[in-house]
């Protein structure tokens, strides 16, 4: 069991220094490229049991490709996913998936029926994807940072905020890249994107804690949660954040849906 970052512990105050530095690297970053190779650098040393890692990329076609990891078999196991049609990448990188997907125990993930064994035949038994958004301008607007660890139930809350967080840094510092390259951008312009990339986090953020709460109180697979809180959200003509706010704040409102 991983220890938590406890206030004032020796663990936080290591973690929230390399978090400052982190800061401080995507800052220097003077390309997108440069970007996204910090972020998995920063996934496999802040986030415990990360094994290896990787990020997928969602083309403007609807392709999916990883085009960078810290192992191969981080590739193989992206390139099932995409295959497939299934898995925490797809589900991540996807404009209208939850703002993570995640599993402890792959060899029996019922949202996963043929992905998860596959997974756990290559020896990982864990995976955490955390939605990453880009710059509206850039090629892939969206896409994910996948955690992998062979030990089963880990990548827990604390690998899960950890993640959040790193995707937040990377949109930040992928908008401010954007907005030095193009050089016509005014500040206000630079704050107004930036704005719009943490709400768009977290709104994906609370569909995913939504969705979750379907799945514990409801008993029904990631699909059939986040179906469930879509067709509710049209039927009563409610943005689906707005509904998901309503459920994370009063869990027993997901038992009338």
């Amino acid at each position: 069991m991983n220890d938590r970052l406890v206030p004032g512990s020796d663990r936080s105050r290591e973690s929230a220094g390399h978090m400052v530095e982190l800061t401080r690297s995507l800052l220097d970053a003077e390309t997108v490229d440069g970007v996204l190779r910090r972020i998995l650098l920063a996934a496999r040393m802040l986030i415990p049991d990360a094994d290896m890692a990787s990020i997928t990329l969602r083309e403007r076609t609807g392709e999916l490709r990883t085009p960078f990891h810290s192992d191969p078999s981080a590739v193989e196991l992206d390139r099932l996913q995409y295959r497939l049609g299934e898995g925490p990448c797809v589900a991540a990188a996807d404009p209208a998936g939850v703002a993570f997907a995640r599993s402890g125990d792959l060899s029996a993930e019922p949202a996963w029926p043929e992905f998860g064994p596959a997974a756990a035949s290559y020896g990982y038994a864990s995976v955490l994807a955390t939605a990453l958004l880009l710059p509206a301008e850039s090629d892939a607007a969206v896409g994910a940072l996948n955690v992998y660890s062979r030990e089963r139930g880990r990548l827990d809350d604390v690998a899960r905020d950890t993640a959040l967080l790193l995707a937040t840094h990377a949109s930040l510092a992928l908008a401010s890249v954007r907005t030095a390259a193009g050089g016509a951008r005014d500040l206000a312009d630079a704050a107004n994107q930036m704005a719009n990339l943490r709400r768009a986090l977290d709104t994906r953020t609370v569909i995913g804690q939504a969705t979750g709460i379907l799945m514990a109180r409801r008993g029904l697979d990631a699909d059939k949660a986040f179906e469930l809180l879509s067709r509710t959200s049209q039927n009563l003509n409610v943005r689906l954040g707005s509904l998901a706010e309503g459920i994370v704040s009063a869990p027993e409102a997901a038992d009338d849906l």
